[in-house]
Order: C-alpha cells, then sequence, then structure tokens
C-alpha cells in the first residue's frame, strides 16, 4: 500500500509520469533534433513562488486545506536558508516558557529531531541573552527529505529550477510566466504568494518594494577540521592574523576580525559576506564569488599556523545565505516601536520571536525583548499596497529594517508562511481578495492545522 501511495504521488508531480523519468536511451534518441523549449499554460487555485522557509509551509498549509497548488522554486530543494543556506537551526517557537509559534512548521522541525535521533533545548530554561540556546540544531539534509515529501502528500506540484519573468493580474486571475531548464510556463492561478525572500514577484508585477542603502551581510555556512583547538597558540593566530590584514592578504570584516572566534566554532554562522545579495542571478553569483574567495583565501592562511598545518574543509554550502534585501510596502509597514512593545494588531495572524538583530561590518550584538513581550504580525504587512489576490510570506513582510531584522528568522517566517496559505485559501473558496477575509475565519483555518493566532486584546 505504501509504494501505490509513493507511485500515485510521483505521478503527479509536474505533470511526469514514471516512464518518463525513467526514460531509456535509444539509437534513435541520439539521432533526435536537438531540445526545444516546452510551452505549456497550466491553471492551479493558488501559487507560491518560493520553496524556502516560509514557501513550504504556505503551500502545505493551502494543498491540506484542499486547494490546487503549485510551488515553483529556482533552486535544485526545498528549505531555502535552512538547507541551501546551511543554518539548520531554526527558532524562536517559545517565549517566556509558552510556544508562540506551531502548527506545519513545528511539525517539519519535531519530525526532523525525532528522525535524526536529537534532543530538543529544554525550553523551560531562559535563555537570557544567549537566545541560540532556544535554537533547534537539525540535520538539514533529512529536513530537506522530509519537507519535501510533505509537500508532495498535500498534493502540491512541485518545479524545480524554474523563476518568474513576468506576472499580471486581471479578472480575478493572476497570470505568471517562468522560464526554467527547457521550459517557459504560463501559470494561471487565483490567488498568488511570493515567498521569495526577496519581494521579487511583488516587485515584476508592478508594487512598490522597499530596500536599505546597505544591506547586512550574507554568510557561508561551512564545517573545518583536522586540528585542536586547545592546543593552539591563540595569541600568536591573532598576531600573524592582524599583519596578514594589515598586507592586504585578508580583510578584517570576513570574519568579524575574529580568527580565535572562527577556529573555536570550526565554522558555522561566523562568515559575513558585504552586500551579499541574491535578488538577481548576477548578484547572487558575486555573493557566493566573494563568500568562497574569503573562505579559500582564510584556508591558505590557517594552514600555514603551527597547529594548522592540516586543516581541512569539511563541508561548505552550495550558496552564499542571505539575510536582507527587499521588502513590501504593504498595507500596513511593522515599525521596531510595534516589534519591541509587543502590539497586538487586530488582525495579527501569528507571533515573532526574536531579538532585533542587525548584523553589520562590525559584527552583530542583539537588542533582547524585554520580558513577557512577545511581537505579532498583522494580515495587512502580508498583502502589498494596490494589489488584489496576492499575499507574501517570511523576510519580504512589509516592516522597518529594525523590525526586519528580528521577523527574517525561520520560526517566524513559518508562522508567516502558514498564515499565508490560510488566507489564500479561504479568499479562493470565497472568490474574495485576502484582506477582505474573515478574521474568525482565518483563525479557525490557522488554528484547525496546528497554527497558534494572537487574540484579540491578548497580551503576548
Amino acid at each position: 500500500m505504501e509504494k501505490l501511495k509513493r507511485r500515485s504521488a510521483l505521478t503527479g508531480l509536474g505533470g511526469l509520469s514514471l516512464g518518463m523519468l525513467t526514460h531509456s536511451l535509444s539509437k534513435s534518441d541520439i539521432l533526435a533534433k536537438p531540445y526545444s523549449v516546452r510551452q505549456q499554460t497550466i491553471t492551479t487555485d493558488i501559487l507560491v513562488v518560493g520553496g524556502g522557509t516560509a514557501g513550504v509551509v504556505a503551500a502545505i498549509q493551502a494543498g491540506r486545506a484542499g486547494r490546487r497548488v503549485i510551488l515553483v522554486e529556482n533552486g535544485s530543494q526545498l528549505g531555502g536558508t535552512t538547507t541551501t543556506g546551511g543554518v539548520a537551526f531554526p527558532g524562536i517557537f517559545f517565549a517566556w516558557g509558552k510556544q508562540v509559534i506551531s502548527g506545519i512548521g513545528w511539525e517539519m522541525v519535531q519530525e526532523a529531531v525525532a528522525m535524526n535521533d536529537d534532543t530538543l533545548p529544554d525550553f523551560s530554561i531562559p535563555h537570557g541573552k544567549q537566545h541560540p540556546k532556544h535554537q533547534v540544531r537539525l540535520n538539514g539534509q533529512l529536513y530537506a527529505l522530509l519537507i519535501e515529501e510533505k509537500c508532495i502528500e498535500a498534493g502540491v506540484q512541485i518545479r524545480f529550477y524554474e523563476t518568474p519573468v513576468g506576472a499580471s493580474f486581471a479578472n480575478g486571475t493572476w497570470t505568471v510566466d517562468t522560464i526554467g531548464k527547457g521550459t517557459s510556463t504560463r501559470i494561471v492561478s487565483n490567488q498568488l504568494i511570493d515567498c521569495t525572500g526577496n519581494a521579487y514577484v511583488a516587485s515584476i508585477a508592478g508594487f512598490n518594494v522597499l530596500r536599505e542603502a546597505v544591506i547586512q551581510p550574507g554568510t557561508l555556512q561551512f564545517q573545518l577540521g583536522g586540528y585542536d583547538f586547545q592546543s593552539l597558540d591563540l595569541k600568536m593566530i591573532q598576531t600573524r592574523y592582524q599583519e596578514e590584514i594589515a598586507k592586504g592578504n585578508l580583510v578584517k570584516t570576513d570574519f568579524r576580525n575574529n580568527i580565535v572566534g572562527l577556529l573555536r566554532s570550526g565554522g558555522d554562522n561566523i562568515q559575513h559576506v558585504l552586500g551579499a545579495d541574491s535578488t538577481t542571478s548576477e548578484t547572487h553569483t558575486v555573493a557566493n564569488l566573494k563568500g568562497r574567495s574569503s573562505l579559500l583565501q582564510t584556508l591558505r592562511f590557517l594552514r600555514t599556523l603551527p597547529g594548522c598545518e592540516k586543516i581541512k574543509l569539511v563541508d561548505m554550502q552550495n550558496e552564499t545565505a542571505v539575510r536582507e534585501t527587499y521588502r513590501i510596502d504593504g498595507h500596513y509597514q511593522i515599525t521596531k516601536t510595534d516589534y519591541v512593545t509587543g502590539k497586538v494588531f487586530d488582525d495579527a495572524v501569528s507571533y515573532s520571536y526574536y531579538p532585533i538583530d542587525v548584523h553589520d561590518e562590525h559584527g552583530v550584538v542583539p537588542d533582547h525583548l524585554k520580558e513577557g513581550v512577545v511581537p505579532t504580525v498583522p494580515l495587512r504587512a502580508l498583502v502589498p499596497k494596490n494589489s488584489r489576490n496576492f499575499l507574501v510570506g517570511g523576510r519580504c513582510v512589509s516592516s522597518d529594517r529594525l523590525a526586519n531584522s528580528a521577523l527574517r528568522v525561520q520560526a517566524s517566517c513559518m508562522g508567516m508562511g502558514q498564515a499565508a496559505g490560510a488566507a489564500a485559501v479561504l479568499a479562493n473558496l470565497q472568490n474574495k481578495s485576502p484582506l477582505e477575509v474573515g478574521m474568525d475565519d482565518l483563525r479557525k483555518l490557522i488554528e484547525e492545522h496546528g497554527g497558534i493566532v494572537p487574540g484579540p486584546g491578548q497580551k503576548g
């Protein structure tokens, strides 16, 4: 029965048959004409663009609620920052001893923890100024497998290696043109959700977007090995490091001027790639090249140090992960004041919990929330001005820079993704635009799928 279920799910992926997936090469294939671009038009109820932290949850929510869903992702796997970016420690789901973000995202995290025999943090112990203690360490590769399976089980049609090149709205319908490997596809949908993280679809659809003059640095995740940190002469290493910086051979901002910290952690979330921007293929290429070049130069330097002669690059992510690019200009812009005071909006659809966390060329000094404060996200911040049948989920939420530095993290994006997916479902069923959906109906649908919705007058 399980094999039949899996076979059925696979045959529904993007209209592919198992015969196409296992196509055998013959002499006639070798002589056939070169590949041509396949042009097609497909329809769906809800189109989600971006299969990252928020997009996966939005798509699963819509699929589980019975809607036809297409998920377009320009990479090779789902999960975004958590998987491809390698920041496999989502958080934060609990605030002040109480769970504030649950639902589909939390379900996926728990399953990944259990299947890898990992252990959840003890959320009853306050994290104080060490908020990473409440972030959940995952096997990123396993997580990618699990969330893909959950999308398939929810009936979501996944389309990898495709990116939108145009989006227009008329007569209650979105038409989005995408291009990919050998494909040129027109996707016609009733509701559209932008989970690109860059507000990319919102921009090409003609809506205003927001961006800072200087954006936060990105990070290339990697792991080093082959040395014993306890035996190293750290004073000598720091002196040598500063000498290389003075000569122009190394750049102090690449590793926050902290070579000892790099060696202590063995990599992880320590590198800074200034100006890292994933908005276009060109800007993301630059971010990747800068991150890899910086790592390679630093690795060569480390191997000249006593005790580090055999240092090795054990693992490295395929992409530089990006913290900040564009945000939508929404019906409401969440401010830092809203965030740090825990304002509960009348149309709040999810919580967020994380310190204000702006990275810059000097590093990062988190500004923690006061005890008892739990910020909320209003539905209006997920909807661009002058739009219909359009939502966003994730870090491109309408917000000022300081609020966004906290809202952008994974647990918060999961909550926003589920809310966007649920709002799109109701808008589709009721032939409305998302802001016309009743809050009682929206709250009920999110909670039916395990989500936590802030209540009217409720304090965080």
